[in-house]
């Protein structure tokens, strides 16, 4: 048991926990968008947020490098609509500039964990 890694669940993945507590934040600063924008920009901000979670979990589940990596590049399409929407929010100032700021460097900030995450898949897949 000395050198094995121990398995771990989809929500205990470090970029599962990031998207989800970005998830939280993005349903925290809809809920100041106005009541014209909850079947528009309300909806998508929180579909698109809500599907880096989701795809990121089903990544999880994929048994081969190369599906896991074609789920990742979803995840990473989400992220980018999502950050889209951020800034339409910011831009009609539904969310002020403080707000925008640090949501959009945690956004980053794990893209930045995803593309690291898909180079280490496609490394593990040359093996």
């Amino acid at each position: 048991m000395g050198g094995e890694k121990s398995y771990k669940r989809f929500y205990q993945t470090d970029i599962w926990q990031i998207a989800f507590e970005l998830l939280k934040k993005v349903y925290s600063l809809s809920l100041k968008f106005p009541d014209a924008e909850k079947y528009a920009l309300t909806n998508q901000i929180r579909r698109s947020s809500n599907s880096v979670l989701a795809n990121t979990a089903e990544a999880h589940g994929r048994f081969y490098f190369k599906d896991r990596i074609r789920v990742f590049y979803i995840v990473r399409g989400e992220l980018e609509e999502t950050q889209s929407h951020l800034w339409v929010a910011y831009s009609q100032k539904y969310i002020n500039k403080d707000e925008f700021l640090q949501t959009e460097k945690n956004y980053e900030n794990l893209k930045v964990k995803i593309n690291n995450q898909i180079n280490n898949w496609h490394e593990q897949n040359k093996k």
